[in-house]
């Protein structure tokens, strides 16, 4: 029996996980733009999707623990620091996932490997990809292993994100969550925009595009903290 190397294996050690399917975490490494080519690929967008929603589930559940008199509030702003694409992109850095990315040429040529939304969308993708490759226990472990610091990560001018200080300024007096809801997309699977559109009930809806969802979203939020006055402190972390 001949034992091939594993192709990843500088990437498993930094994560803490050894896969048993060796091309999940090849797919939480193809980004988008690798669609179309002559060797087809499925690409990252399911699998982070997942990794969203596992990375979401395990930071609630150990703030939940860690901070026992802590409101609503507080965990939030906690939250929404810890699970931010700025926070993603950070871990994704630490453990060198740029150099695994598999993107092409065009996306390479242009900084691709360390463009922050497309680092965040990797990391989101491997959290998938070890919730599907041994479950949620063994992905829970790699985010507790790899977030235990993420809480004190903020921006250089320490200031929340535009959706962040969009949900403080709400909660602060006593309006609903914002509600984000996607409107548009255009462009090439490669380099799309998309438009998305913030609501809270007693104001006005606000819009915003960008490269990612994730980016529009901040757009949007910015938009609609610039009209009600509230731009001290907000930006976003595209």
């Amino acid at each position: 029996m001949i034992l091939r190397p594993r192709k990843f294996k500088d990437l498993e050690k930094a994560l803490g996980h050894r896969f048993r399917d060796q091309q999940l975490v090849e797919v939480a490494l193809t980004h988008a733009s690798m669609r179309g080519g002559k060797v087809h690929r499925s690409d990252n967008e399911r699998l982070e999707f997942i990794g969203d929603r596992v990375l979401g589930l395990v930071i609630a559940d150990k703030l939940i623990a860690q901070f026992p008199t802590a409101n609503e509030g507080e965990l939030a702003r906690r939250f929404n620091r810890m699970v931010r694409g700025e926070a993603c992109a950070h871990v994704a850095r630490a453990i060198g996932v740029g150099q695994h990315l598999i993107l092409s040429e065009s996306e390479a040529s242009s900084g691709g490997r360390e463009k922050g939304t497309i680092l965040a969308d990797a990391m989101e993708a491997l959290l998938g990809a070890v919730f599907l490759d041994s479950g949620f226990p063994a992905a829970r472990s790699v985010v507790l292993h790899l977030w235990q610091d993420q809480d004190d990560v903020r921006p250089a001018a320490a200031r929340p994100d535009a959706k962040s200080a969009l949900q403080e300024w709400a909660q602060g007096r006593g309006l609903p969550l914002p509600e984000y809801t996607e409107i548009g997309r255009t462009g090439p699977d490669h380099a799309p925009s998309f438009t998305s559109e913030v609501r809270i009930n007693g104001c006005a809806p606000a819009q915003g595009t960008g490269a990612s969802k994730r980016a529009a979203e901040q757009a949007a939020a910015q938009t609609l903290l610039k009209r009600e006055g509230v731009v001290a402190g907000a930006e976003s972390d595209e």
